[in-house]
Protein backbone atom coordinates (compact mmCIF):
# COMPACT_ATOMS: atom_id res chain seq x y z
CA UNK A 1 0.00 0.00 0.00
CA UNK A 2 1.24 3.48 -0.90
CA UNK A 3 1.03 5.88 2.02
CA UNK A 4 0.50 9.55 1.28
CA UNK A 5 3.06 11.43 3.34
CA UNK A 6 2.83 14.66 1.41
CA UNK A 7 1.45 17.88 2.82
CA UNK A 8 -2.24 18.33 1.93
CA UNK A 9 -2.69 20.48 -1.15
CA UNK A 10 -5.31 23.02 -1.96
CA UNK A 11 -7.78 21.37 -4.37
CA UNK A 12 -7.64 24.47 -6.56
CA UNK A 13 -3.84 24.29 -6.75
CA UNK A 14 -3.98 20.60 -7.56
CA UNK A 15 -6.53 21.12 -10.33
CA UNK A 16 -4.62 24.07 -11.79
CA UNK A 17 -1.78 21.66 -12.56
CA UNK A 18 -4.04 20.19 -15.24
CA UNK A 19 -3.90 23.44 -17.23
CA UNK A 20 -1.18 22.27 -19.70
CA UNK A 21 -3.47 19.42 -20.76
CA UNK A 22 -6.58 21.62 -20.85
CA UNK A 23 -4.90 24.49 -22.70
CA UNK A 24 -5.31 22.99 -26.22
CA UNK A 25 -9.09 22.64 -25.69
CA UNK A 26 -9.72 25.74 -23.61
CA UNK A 27 -11.53 27.42 -26.52
CA UNK A 28 -14.11 24.65 -26.73
CA UNK A 29 -14.45 24.56 -22.95
CA UNK A 30 -15.08 28.32 -22.91
CA UNK A 31 -17.64 27.93 -25.69
CA UNK A 32 -19.32 25.10 -23.77
CA UNK A 33 -19.44 27.25 -20.62
CA UNK A 34 -20.90 30.17 -22.56
CA UNK A 35 -23.57 27.96 -24.12
CA UNK A 36 -24.42 26.49 -20.72
CA UNK A 37 -24.68 29.99 -19.19
CA UNK A 38 -27.07 30.98 -21.98
CA UNK A 39 -29.11 27.86 -21.27
CA UNK A 40 -29.32 28.72 -17.57
CA UNK A 41 -30.24 32.32 -18.36
CA UNK A 42 -32.99 31.07 -20.64
CA UNK A 43 -34.36 29.20 -17.64
CA UNK A 44 -34.32 32.43 -15.61
CA UNK A 45 -36.40 34.22 -18.24
CA UNK A 46 -39.25 31.77 -17.71
CA UNK A 47 -40.30 33.35 -14.35
CA UNK A 48 -40.45 36.77 -16.03
CA UNK A 49 -42.78 35.37 -18.68
CA UNK A 50 -44.91 33.87 -15.88
CA UNK A 51 -45.10 37.29 -14.22
CA UNK A 52 -46.31 38.85 -17.46
CA UNK A 53 -48.84 36.06 -17.92
CA UNK A 54 -50.28 36.34 -14.38
CA UNK A 55 -50.37 40.12 -14.18
CA UNK A 56 -51.46 40.54 -17.81
CA UNK A 57 -53.44 37.98 -19.85
CA UNK A 58 -54.57 35.87 -16.86
CA UNK A 59 -55.72 38.85 -14.79
CA UNK A 60 -57.31 40.50 -17.83
CA UNK A 61 -58.79 37.18 -19.09
CA UNK A 62 -57.11 37.52 -22.48
CA UNK A 63 -56.98 34.03 -24.18
CA UNK A 64 -54.73 35.20 -27.02
CA UNK A 65 -52.19 36.50 -24.54
CA UNK A 66 -52.27 33.20 -22.67
CA UNK A 67 -51.54 31.30 -25.89
CA UNK A 68 -48.68 33.70 -26.67
CA UNK A 69 -47.25 33.23 -23.18
CA UNK A 70 -47.48 29.45 -23.53
CA UNK A 71 -45.66 29.61 -26.86
CA UNK A 72 -42.91 31.73 -25.30
CA UNK A 73 -42.50 29.25 -22.44
CA UNK A 74 -42.29 26.35 -24.92
CA UNK A 75 -39.70 28.21 -27.03
CA UNK A 76 -37.61 28.97 -23.94
CA UNK A 77 -37.75 25.30 -22.85
CA UNK A 78 -36.66 24.09 -26.30
CA UNK A 79 -33.87 26.68 -26.40
CA UNK A 80 -32.63 25.62 -22.96
CA UNK A 81 -32.58 21.92 -23.93
CA UNK A 82 -30.86 22.65 -27.26
CA UNK A 83 -28.15 24.75 -25.61
CA UNK A 84 -27.38 22.06 -23.03
CA UNK A 85 -27.14 19.42 -25.76
CA UNK A 86 -24.76 21.68 -27.68
CA UNK A 87 -22.62 22.03 -24.55
CA UNK A 88 -22.32 18.25 -24.30
CA UNK A 89 -21.28 17.92 -27.92
CA UNK A 90 -18.69 20.67 -27.53
CA UNK A 91 -16.81 18.98 -24.66
CA UNK A 92 -17.15 15.24 -25.33
CA UNK A 93 -14.51 14.80 -28.06
CA UNK A 94 -11.81 17.24 -26.85
CA UNK A 95 -11.97 16.02 -23.25
CA UNK A 96 -11.63 12.39 -24.29
CA UNK A 97 -8.47 13.58 -26.07
CA UNK A 98 -7.24 15.18 -22.83
CA UNK A 99 -7.71 11.89 -20.98
CA UNK A 100 -5.90 9.98 -23.73
CA UNK A 101 -2.98 12.43 -23.68
CA UNK A 102 -2.64 12.21 -19.91
CA UNK A 103 -2.73 8.41 -20.04
CA UNK A 104 -0.08 8.39 -22.78
CA UNK A 105 2.16 10.71 -20.74
CA UNK A 106 1.73 8.55 -17.65
CA UNK A 107 2.55 5.35 -19.54
CA UNK A 108 5.54 6.92 -21.27
CA UNK A 109 6.87 8.25 -17.96
CA UNK A 110 6.45 4.84 -16.33
CA UNK A 111 8.67 3.38 -19.07
CA UNK A 112 11.38 5.92 -18.26
CA UNK A 113 11.27 5.56 -14.49
CA UNK A 114 14.06 3.54 -12.87
CA UNK A 115 13.56 -0.07 -11.82
CA UNK A 116 13.87 1.02 -8.19
CA UNK A 117 10.61 2.98 -8.58
CA UNK A 118 8.77 -0.08 -9.84
CA UNK A 119 10.26 -2.14 -7.01
CA UNK A 120 8.60 0.21 -4.50
CA UNK A 121 5.23 0.78 -6.16
CA UNK A 122 2.59 -1.89 -6.54
CA UNK A 123 1.14 -2.45 -9.99
CA UNK A 124 -2.40 -1.97 -8.68
CA UNK A 125 -1.61 1.56 -7.51
CA UNK A 126 -0.25 2.44 -10.95
CA UNK A 127 -3.19 0.80 -12.73
CA UNK A 128 -5.72 2.71 -10.63
CA UNK A 129 -3.96 5.97 -11.50
CA UNK A 130 -3.98 5.17 -15.22
CA UNK A 131 -7.66 4.19 -15.27
CA UNK A 132 -9.94 5.30 -12.42
CA UNK A 133 -8.09 8.52 -11.55
CA UNK A 134 -7.90 9.73 -15.15
CA UNK A 135 -11.56 8.90 -15.68
CA UNK A 136 -12.39 10.99 -12.59
CA UNK A 137 -10.38 13.91 -14.00
CA UNK A 138 -12.24 13.65 -17.33
CA UNK A 139 -15.58 13.66 -15.48
CA UNK A 140 -14.48 16.79 -13.59
CA UNK A 141 -13.52 18.58 -16.80
CA UNK A 142 -16.76 17.53 -18.49
CA UNK A 143 -19.20 18.44 -15.72
CA UNK A 144 -18.08 20.09 -12.44
CA UNK A 145 -15.52 22.45 -14.04
CA UNK A 146 -18.14 23.90 -16.38
CA UNK A 147 -21.05 23.85 -13.97
CA UNK A 148 -19.19 25.39 -11.04
CA UNK A 149 -18.84 28.40 -13.34
CA UNK A 150 -22.30 28.10 -14.89
CA UNK A 151 -24.11 27.61 -11.58
CA UNK A 152 -22.10 30.40 -9.97
CA UNK A 153 -23.07 32.82 -12.75
CA UNK A 154 -26.66 31.58 -12.63
CA UNK A 155 -26.88 32.15 -8.87
CA UNK A 156 -25.46 35.68 -9.16
CA UNK A 157 -27.81 36.62 -12.03
CA UNK A 158 -30.74 34.91 -10.34
CA UNK A 159 -30.27 36.77 -7.07
CA UNK A 160 -29.88 40.02 -8.98
CA UNK A 161 -33.27 39.32 -10.58
CA UNK A 162 -34.75 38.46 -7.18
CA UNK A 163 -33.46 41.67 -5.59
CA UNK A 164 -34.73 43.67 -8.53
CA UNK A 165 -38.19 42.12 -8.19
CA UNK A 166 -38.49 42.54 -4.41
CA UNK A 167 -35.32 43.33 -2.50
CA UNK A 168 -36.74 42.56 0.95
CA UNK A 169 -37.68 39.01 -0.04
CA UNK A 170 -34.33 38.67 -1.83
CA UNK A 171 -32.50 39.41 1.40
CA UNK A 172 -34.47 36.62 3.09
CA UNK A 173 -33.19 34.16 0.47
CA UNK A 174 -29.63 35.45 0.86
CA UNK A 175 -29.60 34.77 4.60
CA UNK A 176 -28.32 31.14 4.32
CA UNK A 177 -25.28 32.11 2.17
CA UNK A 178 -22.79 32.68 5.01
CA UNK A 179 -23.50 29.39 6.89
CA UNK A 180 -23.49 27.51 3.58
CA UNK A 181 -20.00 28.82 2.68
CA UNK A 182 -18.64 27.84 6.11
CA UNK A 183 -20.16 24.36 5.93
CA UNK A 184 -18.86 23.77 2.38
CA UNK A 185 -15.35 24.79 3.43
CA UNK A 186 -15.35 22.35 6.33
CA UNK A 187 -16.83 19.61 4.12
CA UNK A 188 -14.13 20.15 1.51
CA UNK A 189 -11.30 19.34 3.93
CA UNK A 190 -12.95 16.20 5.35
CA UNK A 191 -14.08 14.90 1.99
CA UNK A 192 -10.65 15.40 0.38
CA UNK A 193 -8.99 13.21 3.03
CA UNK A 194 -11.64 10.51 2.68
CA UNK A 195 -11.55 10.59 -1.13
CA UNK A 196 -7.75 10.16 -1.09
CA UNK A 197 -8.04 7.19 1.27
CA UNK A 198 -10.64 5.57 -0.99
CA UNK A 199 -8.50 6.00 -4.09
CA UNK A 200 -5.43 4.53 -2.37
CA UNK A 201 -7.48 1.60 -1.08
CA UNK A 202 -8.80 1.03 -4.61
CA UNK A 203 -5.18 0.75 -5.75
CA UNK A 204 -4.46 -1.82 -3.02
CA UNK A 205 -7.55 -3.80 -3.99
CA UNK A 206 -6.51 -3.73 -7.65
CA UNK A 207 -3.09 -5.10 -6.68
CA UNK A 208 -4.59 -8.02 -4.78
CA UNK A 209 -7.00 -8.76 -7.63
CA UNK A 210 -4.22 -8.68 -10.21
CA UNK A 211 -1.95 -10.90 -8.13
CA UNK A 212 -4.80 -13.35 -7.52
CA UNK A 213 -5.51 -13.68 -11.24
CA UNK A 214 -1.85 -14.03 -12.22
CA UNK A 215 -1.14 -16.41 -9.36
CA UNK A 216 -4.27 -18.53 -9.72
CA UNK A 217 -2.23 -21.69 -10.35
CA UNK A 218 -0.32 -21.25 -7.09
CA UNK A 219 -3.49 -20.42 -5.16
CA UNK A 220 -5.32 -23.47 -6.45
CA UNK A 221 -2.28 -25.72 -6.19
CA UNK A 222 -1.81 -24.87 -2.52
CA UNK A 223 -5.53 -24.88 -1.74
CA UNK A 224 -5.36 -21.31 -0.45
CA UNK A 225 -8.34 -19.85 -2.30
CA UNK A 226 -10.30 -19.27 0.90
CA UNK A 227 -7.35 -17.43 2.44
CA UNK A 228 -7.14 -15.22 -0.67
CA UNK A 229 -10.88 -14.63 -0.50
CA UNK A 230 -10.56 -13.49 3.12
CA UNK A 231 -7.69 -11.15 2.27
CA UNK A 232 -9.65 -9.70 -0.64
CA UNK A 233 -12.77 -9.44 1.52
CA UNK A 234 -10.91 -7.51 4.22
CA UNK A 235 -9.59 -4.97 1.71
CA UNK A 236 -12.98 -4.73 0.00
CA UNK A 237 -14.63 -4.21 3.40
CA UNK A 238 -12.17 -1.45 4.27
CA UNK A 239 -12.87 0.27 0.94
CA UNK A 240 -16.61 -0.15 1.49
CA UNK A 241 -16.33 1.52 4.90
CA UNK A 242 -14.43 4.43 3.38
CA UNK A 243 -16.96 4.81 0.58
CA UNK A 244 -19.81 4.73 3.11
CA UNK A 245 -18.03 7.45 5.08
CA UNK A 246 -17.81 9.48 1.87
CA UNK A 247 -21.51 8.94 1.26
CA UNK A 248 -22.32 9.97 4.84
CA UNK A 249 -20.30 13.19 4.48
CA UNK A 250 -22.00 13.99 1.20
CA UNK A 251 -25.41 13.12 2.66
CA UNK A 252 -24.91 15.51 5.58
CA UNK A 253 -23.86 18.29 3.24
CA UNK A 254 -26.82 17.69 0.93
CA UNK A 255 -29.19 17.73 3.91
CA UNK A 256 -27.92 21.14 5.01
CA UNK A 257 -27.70 22.57 1.48
CA UNK A 258 -31.27 21.47 0.72
CA UNK A 259 -32.77 22.41 4.10
CA UNK A 260 -31.48 25.98 4.49
CA UNK A 261 -32.64 27.21 1.05
CA UNK A 262 -36.01 25.46 1.52
CA UNK A 263 -36.48 27.26 4.84
CA UNK A 264 -35.52 30.53 3.20
CA UNK A 265 -38.00 29.94 0.34
CA UNK A 266 -40.71 29.07 2.87
CA UNK A 267 -40.05 32.25 4.83
CA UNK A 268 -40.05 34.30 1.60
CA UNK A 269 -43.37 32.70 0.59
CA UNK A 270 -44.99 33.69 3.92
CA UNK A 271 -43.73 37.27 3.73
CA UNK A 272 -44.68 37.48 0.05
CA UNK A 273 -48.25 36.29 0.64
CA UNK A 274 -48.62 38.89 3.41
CA UNK A 275 -47.38 41.62 1.06
CA UNK A 276 -49.79 40.49 -1.68
CA UNK A 277 -52.65 40.52 0.84
CA UNK A 278 -51.66 44.05 1.89
CA UNK A 279 -51.52 45.17 -1.73
CA UNK A 280 -47.79 45.92 -1.59
CA UNK A 281 -46.93 43.20 -4.11
CA UNK A 282 -48.65 41.89 -7.25
CA UNK A 283 -49.53 38.22 -7.53
CA UNK A 284 -47.51 37.99 -10.75
CA UNK A 285 -44.41 39.38 -9.05
CA UNK A 286 -44.77 36.83 -6.24
CA UNK A 287 -45.16 34.00 -8.76
CA UNK A 288 -42.13 35.22 -10.70
CA UNK A 289 -40.14 35.62 -7.48
CA UNK A 290 -40.94 32.11 -6.27
CA UNK A 291 -40.37 30.62 -9.74
CA UNK A 292 -36.93 32.26 -9.87
CA UNK A 293 -36.14 31.01 -6.37
CA UNK A 294 -37.17 27.48 -7.36
CA UNK A 295 -35.10 27.73 -10.56
CA UNK A 296 -32.09 28.48 -8.35
CA UNK A 297 -32.62 25.37 -6.22
CA UNK A 298 -30.60 23.09 -8.51
CA UNK A 299 -27.64 25.48 -8.86
CA UNK A 300 -27.52 25.88 -5.06
CA UNK A 301 -28.19 22.25 -4.17
CA UNK A 302 -25.68 20.99 -6.73
CA UNK A 303 -22.86 22.77 -4.92
CA UNK A 304 -22.24 19.81 -2.61
CA UNK A 305 -22.24 17.31 -5.48
CA UNK A 306 -19.94 19.49 -7.59
CA UNK A 307 -17.57 20.09 -4.67
CA UNK A 308 -17.42 16.34 -4.00
CA UNK A 309 -16.53 15.57 -7.62
CA UNK A 310 -14.01 18.42 -7.65
CA UNK A 311 -12.29 17.14 -4.51
CA UNK A 312 -12.10 13.61 -5.92
CA UNK A 313 -10.65 15.03 -9.14
CA UNK A 314 -8.11 17.04 -7.11
CA UNK A 315 -6.92 13.95 -5.24
CA UNK A 316 -6.85 12.06 -8.55
CA UNK A 317 -4.69 14.83 -10.00
CA UNK A 318 -2.38 14.62 -6.95
CA UNK A 319 -2.02 10.87 -7.46
CA UNK A 320 -1.37 11.34 -11.19
CA UNK A 321 1.32 13.96 -10.62
CA UNK A 322 2.93 11.93 -7.82
CA UNK A 323 4.06 9.58 -10.57
CA UNK A 324 4.89 12.28 -13.12
CA UNK A 325 6.88 14.23 -10.53
CA UNK A 326 9.16 11.24 -9.90
CA UNK A 327 12.43 11.92 -11.76
CA UNK A 328 12.93 9.68 -14.76
CA UNK A 329 16.19 8.02 -15.67
CA UNK A 330 18.41 10.82 -16.93
CA UNK A 331 21.34 10.35 -19.26
CA UNK A 332 24.51 12.19 -18.37
CA UNK A 333 25.21 15.31 -20.47
CA UNK A 334 27.07 14.47 -23.63
CA UNK A 335 30.74 14.94 -22.93
CA UNK A 336 34.08 13.55 -23.97
CA UNK A 337 34.49 10.43 -21.85
CA UNK A 338 37.56 10.03 -19.72
CA UNK A 339 40.15 7.61 -21.05
CA UNK A 340 40.91 4.81 -18.61
CA UNK A 341 44.38 3.41 -18.36
CA UNK A 342 43.23 -0.03 -19.47
CA UNK A 343 41.84 1.07 -22.83
CA UNK A 344 40.43 3.81 -25.00
CA UNK A 345 36.74 4.40 -25.61
CA UNK A 346 35.50 2.52 -28.64
CA UNK A 347 38.49 0.15 -28.77
CA UNK A 348 38.03 -3.49 -27.78
CA UNK A 349 38.59 -3.74 -24.07
CA UNK A 350 35.62 -5.85 -23.07
CA UNK A 351 33.59 -5.29 -19.93
CA UNK A 352 35.15 -3.85 -16.78
CA UNK A 353 33.81 -3.26 -13.28
CA UNK A 354 36.09 -1.09 -11.18
CA UNK A 355 35.47 -0.67 -7.45
CA UNK A 356 31.74 -1.16 -7.95
CA UNK A 357 29.60 -0.82 -4.85
CA UNK A 358 25.83 -0.99 -4.59
CA UNK A 359 23.38 -0.42 -1.77
CA UNK A 360 19.59 -0.38 -2.14
CA UNK A 361 18.07 2.99 -1.26
CA UNK A 362 15.59 1.42 1.19
CA UNK A 363 18.21 -0.73 2.93
CA UNK A 364 18.23 -0.42 6.76
CA UNK A 365 20.73 2.03 8.19
CA UNK A 366 24.01 0.32 8.92
CA UNK A 367 23.30 -2.65 6.66
CA UNK A 368 26.31 -3.65 4.53
CA UNK A 369 26.09 -2.92 0.79
CA UNK A 370 25.01 -5.73 -1.51
CA UNK A 371 28.19 -5.30 -3.57
CA UNK A 372 31.47 -4.04 -2.14
CA UNK A 373 34.47 -3.05 -4.23
CA UNK A 374 33.77 -5.40 -7.14
CA UNK A 375 36.62 -5.50 -9.67
CA UNK A 376 36.16 -7.67 -12.73
CA UNK A 377 37.47 -7.67 -16.29
CA UNK A 378 35.85 -9.73 -19.04
CA UNK A 379 38.11 -9.61 -22.07
CA UNK A 380 36.72 -8.97 -25.57
CA UNK A 381 35.06 -12.10 -26.91
CA UNK A 382 35.36 -13.88 -23.58
CA UNK A 383 32.56 -15.62 -21.69
CA UNK A 384 32.74 -15.21 -17.91
CA UNK A 385 30.60 -17.34 -15.59
CA UNK A 386 29.49 -15.63 -12.38
CA UNK A 387 29.03 -18.08 -9.52
CA UNK A 388 28.01 -17.49 -5.93
CA UNK A 389 25.72 -18.63 -3.15
CA UNK A 390 22.08 -17.54 -3.10
CA UNK A 391 21.86 -13.91 -2.02
CA UNK A 392 25.49 -13.11 -2.89
CA UNK A 393 24.44 -10.33 -5.31
CA UNK A 394 24.79 -12.00 -8.72
CA UNK A 395 21.51 -10.73 -10.18
CA UNK A 396 22.10 -7.28 -8.71
CA UNK A 397 25.52 -7.13 -10.35
CA UNK A 398 24.13 -8.05 -13.78
CA UNK A 399 21.43 -5.36 -13.41
CA UNK A 400 24.09 -2.67 -13.00
CA UNK A 401 25.60 -3.23 -16.45
CA UNK A 402 22.56 -2.08 -18.50
CA UNK A 403 21.90 0.53 -15.76
CA UNK A 404 18.69 -0.98 -14.44
CA UNK A 405 20.21 0.12 -11.14
CA UNK A 406 22.97 2.69 -10.65
CA UNK A 407 26.15 1.78 -8.72
CA UNK A 408 26.56 3.54 -5.40
CA UNK A 409 30.27 3.85 -6.13
CA UNK A 410 32.79 2.77 -8.74
CA UNK A 411 32.23 2.54 -12.46
CA UNK A 412 31.48 0.14 -15.30
CA UNK A 413 32.99 0.45 -18.77
CA UNK A 414 32.27 -1.15 -22.13
CA UNK A 415 35.29 -1.13 -24.43
CA UNK A 416 36.81 1.59 -22.25
CA UNK A 417 33.74 3.88 -22.18
CA UNK A 418 31.90 4.55 -18.95
CA UNK A 419 28.31 3.30 -19.26
CA UNK A 420 27.07 6.53 -17.64
CA UNK A 421 28.45 8.44 -20.64
CA UNK A 422 26.28 6.42 -23.02
CA UNK A 423 22.64 7.26 -23.71
CA UNK A 424 20.56 4.51 -22.15
CA UNK A 425 18.98 3.66 -25.47
CA UNK A 426 22.42 3.11 -27.02
CA UNK A 427 23.67 1.20 -23.97
CA UNK A 428 20.76 -1.21 -24.14
CA UNK A 429 21.39 -1.73 -27.84
CA UNK A 430 24.92 -2.83 -26.99
CA UNK A 431 23.97 -4.97 -23.99
CA UNK A 432 21.34 -7.69 -24.29
CA UNK A 433 19.94 -9.38 -21.19
CA UNK A 434 18.08 -12.62 -20.50
CA UNK A 435 16.65 -12.44 -16.99
CA UNK A 436 16.22 -15.28 -14.56
CA UNK A 437 12.44 -14.81 -14.75
CA UNK A 438 11.49 -15.46 -18.41
CA UNK A 439 8.82 -12.79 -18.68
CA UNK A 440 6.78 -12.81 -21.90
CA UNK A 441 4.13 -10.36 -23.05
CA UNK A 442 0.58 -10.87 -24.33
CA UNK A 443 1.71 -10.91 -27.96
CA UNK A 444 2.84 -13.36 -30.61
CA UNK A 445 5.99 -15.41 -30.22
CA UNK A 446 7.60 -13.43 -33.03
CA UNK A 447 6.77 -10.09 -31.37
CA UNK A 448 8.17 -11.32 -28.05
CA UNK A 449 11.44 -12.53 -29.55
CA UNK A 450 11.95 -9.57 -31.89
CA UNK A 451 11.73 -7.18 -28.91
CA UNK A 452 15.40 -8.09 -28.43
CA UNK A 453 16.52 -6.05 -31.44
CA UNK A 454 14.87 -3.15 -33.23
CA UNK A 455 16.24 -4.06 -36.68
CA UNK A 456 15.93 -7.86 -36.49
CA UNK A 457 14.34 -9.65 -39.45
CA UNK A 458 12.61 -12.99 -39.90
CA UNK A 459 15.93 -14.68 -40.66
CA UNK A 460 17.27 -13.42 -37.32
CA UNK A 461 14.13 -14.73 -35.64
CA UNK A 462 14.62 -18.21 -37.11
CA UNK A 463 18.29 -18.21 -36.11
CA UNK A 464 17.50 -17.13 -32.54
CA UNK A 465 14.80 -19.79 -32.18
CA UNK A 466 17.28 -22.36 -33.46
CA UNK A 467 19.96 -21.28 -30.96
CA UNK A 468 17.44 -21.50 -28.10
CA UNK A 469 16.24 -24.91 -29.33
CA UNK A 470 12.72 -23.48 -29.53
CA UNK A 471 11.66 -25.77 -32.38
CA UNK A 472 8.38 -26.38 -30.51
CA UNK A 473 7.24 -23.07 -32.02
CA UNK A 474 6.85 -24.64 -35.46
CA UNK A 475 4.37 -27.17 -34.07
CA UNK A 476 2.05 -24.50 -32.65
CA UNK A 477 -1.21 -23.72 -34.51
CA UNK A 478 0.10 -20.49 -36.05
CA UNK A 479 3.84 -21.04 -35.71
CA UNK A 480 5.71 -17.99 -34.44
CA UNK A 481 2.52 -15.98 -35.03
CA UNK A 482 0.86 -17.79 -32.09
CA UNK A 483 -0.29 -15.60 -29.19
CA UNK A 484 1.35 -16.73 -25.94
CA UNK A 485 -1.21 -15.21 -23.57
CA UNK A 486 -0.63 -13.10 -20.48
CA UNK A 487 2.95 -13.54 -19.20
CA UNK A 488 3.28 -16.53 -21.54
CA UNK A 489 1.51 -18.78 -19.06
CA UNK A 490 0.09 -20.88 -21.90
CA UNK A 491 3.64 -22.22 -22.33
CA UNK A 492 5.73 -24.37 -20.00
CA UNK A 493 8.52 -22.87 -17.91
CA UNK A 494 11.17 -24.38 -20.18
CA UNK A 495 9.46 -23.05 -23.30
CA UNK A 496 9.26 -19.55 -21.83
CA UNK A 497 12.92 -19.70 -20.86
CA UNK A 498 13.95 -20.72 -24.37
CA UNK A 499 11.98 -17.86 -25.90
CA UNK A 500 13.56 -15.42 -23.43
CA UNK A 501 16.99 -16.74 -24.47
CA UNK A 502 16.05 -16.33 -28.15
CA UNK A 503 15.03 -12.74 -27.42
CA UNK A 504 18.44 -12.05 -25.87
CA UNK A 505 20.45 -13.40 -28.81
CA UNK A 506 18.26 -12.33 -31.74
CA UNK A 507 20.22 -9.13 -32.35
CA UNK A 508 23.76 -10.62 -32.12
CA UNK A 509 24.65 -8.17 -29.33
CA UNK A 510 28.21 -7.06 -28.59
CA UNK A 511 27.66 -7.73 -24.87
CA UNK A 512 25.41 -10.46 -23.54
CA UNK A 513 24.18 -10.90 -19.96
CA UNK A 514 22.51 -14.23 -19.15
CA UNK A 515 21.06 -14.81 -15.69
CA UNK A 516 20.90 -18.58 -15.19
CA UNK A 517 19.45 -19.06 -18.69
CA UNK A 518 19.05 -22.86 -18.63
CA UNK A 519 17.63 -23.54 -15.17
CA UNK A 520 14.18 -24.69 -16.39
CA UNK A 521 15.44 -27.05 -19.11
CA UNK A 522 15.64 -30.80 -18.99
CA UNK A 523 19.08 -32.41 -19.36
CA UNK A 524 18.62 -33.34 -23.04
CA UNK A 525 17.34 -29.90 -24.11
CA UNK A 526 19.99 -28.21 -21.97
CA UNK A 527 22.74 -30.06 -23.83
CA UNK A 528 21.30 -29.03 -27.22
CA UNK A 529 20.96 -25.37 -26.15
CA UNK A 530 24.51 -25.34 -24.79
CA UNK A 531 25.89 -26.64 -28.07
CA UNK A 532 24.07 -23.96 -30.08
CA UNK A 533 24.82 -21.26 -27.52
CA UNK A 534 28.56 -21.85 -27.78
CA UNK A 535 28.48 -20.47 -31.32
CA UNK A 536 26.75 -17.29 -30.13
CA UNK A 537 29.10 -16.84 -27.18
CA UNK A 538 32.10 -17.14 -29.50
CA UNK A 539 31.12 -13.86 -31.18
CA UNK A 540 30.25 -11.73 -28.16
CA UNK A 541 31.50 -10.67 -24.73
CA UNK A 542 29.29 -12.42 -22.20
CA UNK A 543 28.63 -12.63 -18.48
CA UNK A 544 26.64 -15.72 -17.52
CA UNK A 545 25.19 -16.24 -14.03
CA UNK A 546 25.57 -19.97 -13.41
CA UNK A 547 24.36 -22.35 -10.75
CA UNK A 548 25.11 -25.66 -12.47
CA UNK A 549 28.41 -27.06 -13.67
CA UNK A 550 27.01 -27.58 -17.16
CA UNK A 551 26.40 -23.82 -17.47
CA UNK A 552 29.79 -23.02 -15.96
CA UNK A 553 31.48 -25.11 -18.65
CA UNK A 554 30.15 -22.69 -21.31
CA UNK A 555 32.52 -20.05 -19.94
CA UNK A 556 36.21 -19.40 -20.57
CA UNK A 557 36.70 -18.28 -16.98
CA UNK A 558 34.71 -18.21 -13.76
CA UNK A 559 34.34 -15.41 -11.17
CA UNK A 560 33.30 -16.31 -7.63
CA UNK A 561 31.12 -13.71 -5.90
CA UNK A 562 31.10 -14.05 -2.14
CA UNK A 563 29.53 -11.62 0.34
CA UNK A 564 29.44 -8.86 -2.25
CA UNK A 565 33.04 -9.27 -3.46
CA UNK A 566 34.81 -11.11 -6.26
CA UNK A 567 37.02 -13.46 -4.26
CA UNK A 568 38.42 -15.67 -7.01
CA UNK A 569 38.75 -15.71 -10.79
CA UNK A 570 40.02 -18.57 -12.92
CA UNK A 571 38.99 -21.53 -15.00
CA UNK A 572 36.50 -24.00 -13.64
CA UNK A 573 39.18 -26.60 -12.92
CA UNK A 574 41.53 -24.04 -11.34
CA UNK A 575 38.85 -22.88 -8.92
CA UNK A 576 37.94 -26.45 -8.03
CA UNK A 577 41.55 -26.91 -6.90
CA UNK A 578 42.14 -23.53 -5.24
CA UNK A 579 38.78 -22.42 -3.77
CA UNK A 580 37.03 -24.44 -1.11
CA UNK A 581 33.91 -22.26 -1.42
CA UNK A 582 33.70 -22.83 -5.15
CA UNK A 583 34.28 -26.56 -4.76
CA UNK A 584 31.51 -26.62 -2.14
CA UNK A 585 29.10 -24.83 -4.48
CA UNK A 586 29.86 -27.34 -7.21
CA UNK A 587 29.80 -30.38 -4.90
CA UNK A 588 27.39 -33.21 -5.53
CA UNK A 589 27.76 -32.80 -9.29
CA UNK A 590 30.89 -34.95 -9.88
CA UNK A 591 29.28 -37.19 -12.47
CA UNK A 592 27.88 -34.20 -14.31
CA UNK A 593 31.28 -32.50 -14.15
CA UNK A 594 32.98 -35.55 -15.57
CA UNK A 595 30.57 -35.65 -18.49
CA UNK A 596 31.05 -31.92 -19.02
CA UNK A 597 34.83 -32.30 -18.90
CA UNK A 598 34.66 -35.02 -21.54
CA UNK A 599 32.78 -32.64 -23.79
Amino acid sequence: MMVDNREPHSPVRSLLRLSPYVKPVRGKLAAAAAVAVLGSCAGLVIPLVLKWLVDGPVTERDPSGVWLGGALLLALGVAEATLFRARRRLVAHPLSRVEADMRADLYGHLQRLPVSFHDRWSSGQLLSRATGDLMMIRIFLTFPLVFLLVNGVTIVIGFAVLLAQQWTLGLVLLAPVVPLVAICHRFEESYARTARAAQDQTGDLTTVLEESVLGIRVTKGLGRHRRQERAFGELAGRLRSTELHKAALLGKLWAVIMTLPELAIGAALVFGVVQVADGDLSAGTLVAFLSTALALRWPVESIGFLLALSNEAATAADRFFEVLDTPAEADAPTAEPSVPQQGRPGRPDGLRLEGVEFRYADAPAGAPPVLRGVDLHIRPGETMALVGATGSGKTTLTALIPRLHEPTAGRITLDGQDVTALPRERLRELVSVAFEDPMLFSATIAENVLMGAADAREADLDRALSVAQADFVHGLPEGHGTEVGEQGLSLSGGQRQRLALARAVVGTPRFLILDDPLSALDVHTEALVEAALREVLATTTALVVAHRPSTVLLADRVALLSEGRITAVGTHHELLRTSEEYASLMSGQESHLAQGGAR
